[in-house]
């Protein structure tokens, strides 16, 4: 006869975890997985620099956006742009674009609570957060990207290797 004690799993595998397309929680909030798309990391020492290198201008003010870019930092941008957008490489110039396509995923969370939803686990004031602005923050303690496209939506940015736990946290929210 044995003394052990059964010890009940403490979290779900990430293998467990499934990511859907579509969600709909209370409040009329949906989560919308977005199709690939062609995103770039972007570092140089100033946007102008940048801005020579890739052939467009680029937001100049952290949290900034302008067509597709954000600036996160004072020397980073993200580029999310279109699926097959090529950005020059930079090569020989004081600028770093990295392809990142791959390692992230975008969920859209949008509805009249959507701010609510990720308030739950952001630390930032979302309700507040501009129109058009990005900035790069965590969820519970996931690093993630928010994007607000609109009064209604944002784009939550998230490595895939989280990306289920994330959209399952989401889907967990339960608004008051």
């Amino acid at each position: 006869m044995s003394d052990a004690i059964a010890i009940p799993p403490l979290a779900v595998a990430g293998t467990d975890l499934a990511l859907e397309n579509n969600a709909v929680l209370p409040g009329g909030v949906t989560l919308t997985l977005e199709p690939p798309a062609s995103r770039w990391s972007l570092r140089a020492r100033t946007a102008e620099a940048l801005g020579a290198v890739i052939g467009r201008a680029v937001p100049t003010r952290i949290g900034e956006t302008l067509d597709g870019i954000a600036c996160l930092g004072p020397d980073e941008w993200l580029a999310d742009l279109p699926a097959g957008t090529v950005v020059p490489d930079g090569a020989g110039q004081p600028v770093s674009v990295v392809d990142v396509s791959a390692r992230g995923v975008v969920i859209r969370v949008e509805g009249a609570s959507a701010a609510r939803v990720l308030c739950s686990g952001c630390p930032l004031d979302l309700e507040r957060f501009a129109v058009g602005r990005a900035t790069r923050t965590v969820f519970e303690t996931v690093e993630v990207i928010v994007w607000r496209e609109q009064a209604d939506m944002f784009r939550v940015f998230v490595w895939r290797s989280f990306a289920p736990w994330l959209w399952h946290a989401l889907k967990a929210v339960q608004l008051g």
